[in-house]
């Protein structure tokens, strides 16, 4: 009680998780400090495995099972559970009161904190719930007329691809879908299949930043330095790259991004942000009403009625646990992940990857298939006799297994998921 007392205190008067004494800090803050002391370079992090196994016990995962569907979502550290359950009994109390006059003071200093991590302003960024609600909000926001034309993939995330069909049936909207036989190891392949496909009544181009299906890295920064030179708007679906992949927003030189927090970030499920471009807020319609909808100001997008505040408020804990870690070491540690197991299993027989190895075309993410097998198979195998949980893909022209790895991802782990594929391949 006396603990949680002090947590209320600290979260009255510094919006909880951005205090000098969070959660992080109490429980990590001495180990982290010590730890970068002793490696100076992401080099030094990637392989160490004593150091990621504190990562790894700084996670609750079930012990019975071996996730390695984090492409879907991620488990958040023990400090950011704590923190959203701390936070839920505050609300508790006096829900109108704890909600509105606290922690949602609370917003603004996470605003701030994202804006950090994406090298953006934070009058750039809006907190919502999901990459789903960020790009919709866009997708549904924009001016568009009949025979506009949307160009995106077939290989887009399906939320998308359905509130693009959606504006096409009610509006007369074109959508076009490119499709790809991935894995690509030629960035320019796919700008100029973009390009080519480009005419006077393009006006947006659609881009997933990572292919959720098989994790290939979609050149970003090139396509949308293509599509400036024809004036067209550039969407930036990062459900599966924020928290990941050590980049800034800025850099990509899109007119919108939209992220799932809870995803790489490993924040509470059910958080999400959404980034415009300061002169094109004025351009979109909030997705839900706002009293001053064609505003410049970004808060018009989070007019979302009562949301979970405790959700909201444990981002800044993720943040925290993902800062220490740092962004260029994440990358390194979980593109070294997929990796190790993709390596020893690629020559096995009737193997075949759907994932580029080279760094520059995937991370985490990686598709996987053996001759013969339904992804189904393959999936149940590894579940039924391995515990190990991944998830089958078939999507347009993509059937595999989507394999996943996360910070908390012990070797032994990825050990059993090659013994179980050196058993399913001799079937």
């Amino acid at each position: 009680m006396d603990s949680r007392r002090v947590f209320i205190r600290q979260s009255i008067l510094s919006a909880g998780a951005f205090s000098a004494s969070s959660l992080f800090d109490l429980n990590h803050g001495s180990f982290f400090d010590h730890i970068s002391n002793d490696f100076k370079t992401p080099s030094d992090f990637t392989e160490n495995e004593d150091y990621w196994s504190y990562i790894s016990q700084s996670y609750t995962v079930n012990q019975n099972i071996i996730n390695l569907n984090n492409g879907g979502v991620s488990p958040s550290p023990k400090i950011v559970q704590e923190a959203v359950r701390r936070y839920n009994e505050m609300t508790n109390e006096g829900p109108s009161y704890f909600m509105w006059r606290i922690l949602d003071q609370g917003r603004e200093p996470l605003r701030k904190n994202l804006a950090l991590l994406a090298g953006c302003d934070p009058e750039e960024i809006a907190i919502n719930r999901n990459a789903t609600e960020a790009l919709n909000t866009v997708i549904f926001g924009l001016d568009l007329k009949a025979g506009d034309e949307v160009i995106g993939t077939k290989q887009d995330y399906p939320n998308m691809i359905q509130a693009w069909k959606q504006r096409s049936l009610r509006e007369g909207i074109k959508y076009t879908q490119l499709s790809f036989d991935f894995p690509i190891e030629n960035d320019q392949q796919i700008v100029d299949a973009f390009e080519a496909t480009i005419n006077k009544n393009t006006k947006v181009l659609h881009i997933t930043h990572i292919i959720n299906w098989v994790g290939q890295i979609m050149p970003v920064a090139k396509l949308c330095a293509m599509a400036k030179k024809y004036d067209i708007i550039t969407i930036v679906d990062g459900a599966h790259s924020f928290g990941l992949l050590d980049f800034k927003i800025n850099d990509l030189g899109c007119d919108y991004f939209g992220t799932s927090l809870h995803k790489f970030l490993s924040a509470p499920i059910g958080t999400g942000m959404l980034y415009i471009k300061k002169e094109n807020i004025t351009k979109v319609w909030p997705l839900i009403c706002n009293d001053n909808p064609k505003g410049d100001n970004i808060r018009k997008f989070e007019t979302l009625g009562t949301r979970s505040f405790p959700l909201e408020q444990g981002i800044g804990e993720a943040l925290h646990f993902h800062n220490a870690i740092g962004s260029q070491r994440k990358e390194s540690r979980i593109r070294f992940l997929k990796n190790y197991w993709a390596t020893k299993v690629m020559d096995m027989p009737g193997v075949r990857l759907h994932t580029s190895l080279k760094e520059e075309f995937s991370c985490s993410i990686c598709g996987v298939s053996v001759e013969g097998k339904k992804p189904a198979e393959l999936e149940n195998f590894l579940f039924d006799k391995y515990k190990i949980h991944t998830v089958g893909i078939e999507w347009e022209n993509i059937k595999c297994v989507r394999i996943t790895p996360h910070v908390y991802t012990k070797i032994s782990d990825l050990d059993r998921l090659v013994s179980a594929f050196e058993v399913f391949t001799k079937k």
